[in-house]
């Protein structure tokens, strides 16, 4: 990091989070919890609970995550106490993805909407971070499934919910974009903005298919972007965002940070933002997730400032919105001088 930026820097700016999995955010105590309470077996011992050989275990993991949680006090306490916890951590704001078919074998999508937008709203409320949804496919679903989930969304509009994703391992799934087109295009005519993880299991193909079939509003992960110079120039070309989650990415991808393409991104002018995929899983905050990537990029204060003004640009928010947090941050900014 430049000399002017630290740790304890980073923790007080106002930050905005577009890529965090709510199944991947529910710290260990409230799972060890549930798991006593409804009389269900870990998949493992604990000190080895997060150990995963691959993306279809770690999958199959969260399907028992969102298997705990029952009751509607459950599910509004864990959207709740989601909030809480990136309050902390000054987020002001976050797009949260939520994965229906992780939580079909207790909750119907209207339960599950209902009771998370509830943890969100007595959260914001109290003041606490402004969580909003995005509602994900998983990529081995069907075409009709996918058109469901968006003809629910359009007709049960919220502004707690903001968003269609898409995830999943998409190097199991084969190639879905032209399964998941008409999807995609029946969300945008209806004005729903969207994004698809791509570019992490699979290769620059999926983030050309994610840009060219899906025409999403931006990018979830697309590191893989960097193998291929087309694709770089292009996104830079048109301001796709891609929100990199660092750490995510050396866990499942990279064998150290020096081989990370990060720096190769940003200097290619690709837009980016940092953000924490499963922070719960991965022993991160989004504070020590900038840290680390403040300090492979070199980052100063204003690179840091900058790059918190494009996260908020992207967000899937009003303009009124994104207004307040650009003024939230302003107020922030202006505080820190006048205290030199």
């Amino acid at each position: 990091m430049a000399a002017d930026i630290d740790e304890d820097w980073l923790a007080n700016l106002p930050k905005v989070e577009l890529h965090i999995h709510l199944e991947g955010s529910i710290p260990t105590a409230m799972l060890l919890t549930l798991a006593s309470k409804y009389g269900e077996d870990l998949p493992g011992p604990v000190e080895k609970l997060y150990e995963f050989d691959g993306l279809k275990s770690f999958l199959e993991f969260l399907d028992w995550i969102c298997g705990l949680i029952r009751s509607n006090d459950d599910l509004e306490s864990i959207a709740y106490e989601f909030a809480r916890r990136l309050s902390e951590q000054r987020v002001s704001y976050a797009e949260v993805i939520v994965n229906p078919t992780h939580w079909s074998r207790h909750w119907t999508l209207d339960r599950l909407s209902e009771g998370l937008i509830a943890g969100f709203e007595r959260a914001a409320d109290e003041g606490l971070t402004d969580c909003r949804l995005l509602l994900s496919l998983l990529r081995t679903q069907s075409s009709d499934a996918a058109e469901g989930l968006v003809d629910w969304m359009i007709a049960n509009r919220n502004p707690r919910i903001v968003g269609l994703s898409i995830d999943g391992n998409e190097q199991a799934a084969g190639r879905t974009g032209p399964r998941f087109a008409h999807a995609f295009a029946k969300a945008r005519g209806a004005g729903i903005a969207t994004t698809a993880h791509a570019g992490e299991s699979s290769g620059p193909e999926g983030v050309w298919d994610a840009l060219d079939l899906l025409r999403v509003n931006r990018i979830d992960h697309g590191v893989r972007a960097a193998e291929d110079p087309k694709l770089l120039a292009r996104l830079a070309r048109e301001e796709i965002v891609l929100n990199v989650c660092l750490t995510s990415n050396l866990v499942l991808l990279y064998p150290s940070i020096e081989l990370h393409p990060l720096r190769k991104l940003l200097e290619s002018g690709v837009r980016v933002t940092v953000n924490t995929d499963d922070p719960e899983l991965l022993g991160i905050t989004l504070t020590s997730e900038w840290a680390k990537v403040a300090s492979l990029c070199g980052w100063s204060r204003e690179d840091a400032v900058a790059t918190t003004r494009r996260t908020i640009d992207a967000a899937f928010c009003d303009e009124v919105r994104k207004r307040e947090l650009h003024l939230e941050l302003d107020y922030y900014l202006g505080l820190e001088n006048s205290e030199k």
